[in-house]
């Protein structure tokens, strides 16, 4: 004979409170004192009971359900970051049992009217946005439209209104600050950075971090580049280019920081190419081609990112949206990333370069 499912009721009897209160806990958890809470939620627990989705969404009027974009498929190393985060993001949704809605789009303009279809017919209740920059046009619409959401990237400087939202980054500053911090301590002091093109918010922020950790050791004086610095596409063939002129011009480079695993990789190459397989070489991103080469790298830890993000939207523990408020800029979060030192792998087995193209 098949066991009835836990109820709402259940819940209430095994607590000790009414059945509003679980109701409270479950779909408006702020109007509950913290241990009437707790009480209630290991009520949850013990009984493994299951709040019904369908049900509460025709109640609340809400579809516990978060929209984000994905960017078309290009291959390549460094887009494994963002596969990630989506999937961290799903697993931490699921324990709130909040939905994730992926959609895809080709320009930020598709990107702004499938956001606005989905909220439009109530199919999400707000918005997971990824890859910001300088005065991002989706920021000024969302606001306008008073559209909750919460970013993966962050305000940069100069953004001004528009950078009046709430947002979790990873500190790409810290990132490569404790890559040249290793480096100086490991290798030497003569310390290369090889990163993007300028103006990139992101790129130039982890190349401040580079800068930053060789004048605080006494490099570099008050010169704009403490050190040898070249920059390349986030291509492996072009990095690979882009660090062999740099190995030829400084050939007494002790370690290289990268922007991106794909350029590590490549600088990596031009490495082993000059003699050198053993030269150490720091990526962003902690990707598995890094780690299937030994490259030593930094990891962005997107479980934490996505985990803010969630708090951003829906609270502490709830699965609700928190509207968003009049100034977001108290809200922003920084994640402190982690480096991972790795032995590299000097086995010269063919690579071809265009196989590795990100």
């Amino acid at each position: 004979m098949a066991t009835r499912a836990p109820n709402v009721e259940d819940v209430a009897r095994l607590a000790g409170v009414s059945r509003q209160t679980v109701s409270n806990v479950l779909n408006a958890p702020h109007k509950v004192r913290p241990d009437t809470a707790q009480r209630v939620q290991q009520a949850i627990a013990e009984l493994g009971y299951r709040p019904h989705a369908s049900a509460r969404r025709l109640r609340t009027r809400r579809s516990a359900t978060v929209g984000v974009h994905l960017n078309p498929y290009r291959g390549g190393i460094s887009g494994v970051l963002l596969d990630r985060f989506v999937h961290a993001l799903t697993e931490s949704a699921s324990k709130r049992s909040v939905r994730v809605l992926v959609h895809a789009a080709r320009s930020p303009e598709e990107e702004l009217h499938q956001i606005a279809d989905l909220t439009d017919s109530g199919e999400i209740d707000g918005v997971v946005l990824s890859g910001t920059d300088h005065e991002d046009e989706r920021i000024a619409w969302l606001n306008a439209r008073k559209i909750p959401f919460a970013s993966f990237g962050r305000s940069w400087n100069g953004d001004g209104e528009r950078g009046n939202f709430r947002w979790v980054d990873v500190d790409g500053a810290a990132g490569t600050r404790l890559a040249t911090e290793h480096a100086l301590n490991n290798s030497g002091q003569n310390i290369a950075f090889l990163g993007w093109p300028s103006p990139s918010g992101t790129g130039d922020d982890r190349e401040r971090g580079w800068a930053e950790a060789l004048r605080a050791a006494g490099i570099g004086g008050a010169s704009q580049n403490p050190g040898p610095r070249a920059v390349s596409a986030d291509s492996v063939a072009q990095s690979r280019m882009a660090a062999q002129e740099m190995l030829d011009s400084h050939p007494q480079i002790d370690a290289i920081i990268c922007a991106s695993d794909s350029l590590a990789i490549g600088a990596h190459m031009a490495a082993v190419s000059t003699g050198r397989p053993d030269l150490l070489i720091i990526g962003f991103d902690n990707t598995p081609a890094a780690e299937a080469l030994g490259l030593s790298s930094v990891e962005q830890r997107p479980e934490l990112v996505a985990d803010a993000v969630l708090k951003q939207l829906f609270g502490a523990t709830g699965n609700t949206v928190v509207e968003n408020p009049g100034d977001a800029s108290s809200e922003s979060v920084l994640i402190t990333p982690k480096l991972i030192i790795r032995t590299p792998i000097t086995a010269q087995a063919p690579i071809d370069p265009d196989s590795h193209e990100a």
